[in-house]
């Protein structure tokens, strides 16, 4: 049985949850906007925006949840189902794109969702996705493996085999293929899941969208403390270029949402404030920021590794 009612249910207290713990860490509110589209369009349904802009120790962070429905299924989600072209579709989901100010914090992205397609005189087809990912501007190892430890645990109940796979499609899916490396350290990534039914794929979403607060929060209560000055800024600036340039070239979530017609506040969200470009440019041998890319942009199995600097 499909009870997209308990899912949406739990996907608004997720989203809840997860504002009022983010809130409590910065000190500021978060605003709320919420949306509705008028029945008859392109694309029908509701949403809320909580979103937080130069606050304490968030620069800007947004927590969205939408619940949409559409006539048509977009270009973008029928690539890896072509037998569903020209069904309609609803789709509901928790997105979030979190941005600090301190550069030794790092960005953080973490989406779950539920699909729906209904093609013309067959039974609906129902999936889950999901999945969160880290992107520090300067790494620690004591950081990359608690995030991938937590999403290790969450994943266990549900299959000793998943958090490899996930593991291996989030380093897949979050590689930038025309710089020829990742965005970050990754995490877990899954979509079209199906197995065990709608009950089963529920219960892993679920646990996903509950071990987000755990797995991100340590880090950051952790390194919101540390000084910082315009150097590690100018590179965070830097390095957030191409946090954009996934987004806006790859990123399936995004792309869904612009073909449809979704709403673009909400879509773009997730773009940081302030970003730098620059031409054919590299860190100095030795300095951090070079050890972010020899020690960390790369695959690594950071749940199974043991920290070489524990202090860090």
């Amino acid at each position: 049985m499909i009870d997209t009612l308990a899912v949406r249910n739990y996907l608004l207290d997720l989203q809840q949850r997860i504002a009022a713990a983010l809130q409590a860490a910065d000190g500021n509110p978060f605003i709320t906007d919420a949306w509705e589209r008028e029945p008859g369009g392109r694309l029908e349904g509701d949403g809320i925006v909580r979103l937080i802009e130069n606050g304490a120790l968030f620069e800007r962070g947004g927590c969205n949840f939408s619940h949409v429905r559409g006539r048509v299924l977009p270009p973008s989600a029928t690539q890896h189902r072509p037998e569903l072209a020209g069904a309609a579709f609803e789709a509901m989901g928790v997105s979030l794109v979190i941005h600090p100010h301190n550069p030794f914090v790092p960005t953080v992205h973490m989406n779950v969702r539920m699909f729906a397609a209904m093609p013309p005189d067959a039974e609906p087809v129902v999936w889950f996705g999901g999945g969160m990912d880290l992107t520090p501007y300067y790494g620690f190892e004591r950081d990359a493996q608690h995030f991938h430890r937590t999403c290790r645990t969450a994943l266990q109940p549900h299959g000793e085999d998943l958090y490899p796979r996930y593991k291996t499609w989030c380093d897949e899916y979050f590689f930038l293929k025309h710089r020829d490396e990742p965005r970050g350290i990754g995490g877990i990534f899954f979509d079209d899941h199906d197995e065990g039914g709608f009950d089963a794929s529920f219960a892993l979403m679920r646990a996903v969208g509950d071990a987000f607060l755990p797995a991100y929060l340590p880090i950051v209560e952790r390194r919101q403390v540390l000084a910082y000055g315009e150097r590690e800024r100018d590179f965070q600036a830097y390095r957030r270029g191409r946090y954009v340039e996934f987004n806006l070239v790859f990123d399936r979530g995004t792309l869904f949402g612009l073909q449809s017609g979704g709403r673009t506040e909400s879509i773009l969200m997730s773009m940081p404030p302030q970003v730098k470009w620059r031409y054919d440019w590299a860190p100095e041998e030795g300095t951090q920021e070079a050890r972010l890319y020899t020690d960390f942009l790369r695959p690594r199995d950071w749940a199974d590794e043991q920290a070489t600097h524990l202090w860090l």
